[in-house]
């Protein structure tokens, strides 16, 4: 069951009704393998699990390593703005992002990186090894740009796009990295 591939409205019955048949166990909580049975990337294969525990940790406020009904709702805002993203860069209609897709997508969120650190993206997030980045992947490859650009952002106080750090308060940098 794949509902997050499909757009429909978000009203809450119908999130409920969602919520409901994803919670197998129903104990008014979703877990993450759960969570990965109601997510479509788009390509009939399973989420990224890692994908799958990022958007918890960002969702789950009550830290229970969950999704409750009121996170779900939450969620599947953000997956579906997700979507719409995703499909606007997608400019060959073919289900995923290329480098050059993805380039045009952080481009447009701000970045301005080298064609060499796109070529590193591309590796680090093409799980098929097509050239290509899935919807899944997608989500995971812009969070975590994000999430690092603002762990950067704390120590380029001059945001100059310089910073000169220590390898321990690098290693702060990355282990400190708030999903949230």
């Amino acid at each position: 069951m794949s509902y997050f591939g499909q757009r429909a409205p978000t009203d809450h019955q119908f999130l409920l009704a969602i919520f409901q048949r994803v919670d197998k166990d129903r104990n008014g909580h979703i877990s993450a393998d759960e969570l990965q049975v109601a997510l479509s990337n788009g390509t009939w294969s399973p989420f990224n699990p890692e994908t799958v525990r990022l958007m918890i940790s960002m969702f789950d406020r009550d830290k229970s390593g969950t999704i409750t009904f009121d996170e779900f709702g939450a969620l599947w805002r953000y997956v579906t703005d997700w979507q719409e993203t995703f499909k606007s860069f997608d400019q060959d209609n073919s289900g995923n992002i290329d480098q050059t897709e993805l380039k045009t997508a952080l481009s447009s969120f701000g970045y301005r990186f080298s064609d060499g650190f796109y070529t590193t993206l591309m590796r680090k997030f093409d799980r098929t090894g097509q050239g290509c980045v899935n919807f899944d992947d997608f989500i995971q490859c812009c969070v975590n740009v994000q999430m690092l650009t603002d762990s950067f952002r704390r120590y380029d106080t001059s945001q100059s796009g310089w910073v000169t750090i220590t390898y321990e308060q690098f290693l702060t940098l990355v282990f400190n990295m708030k999903t949230t």
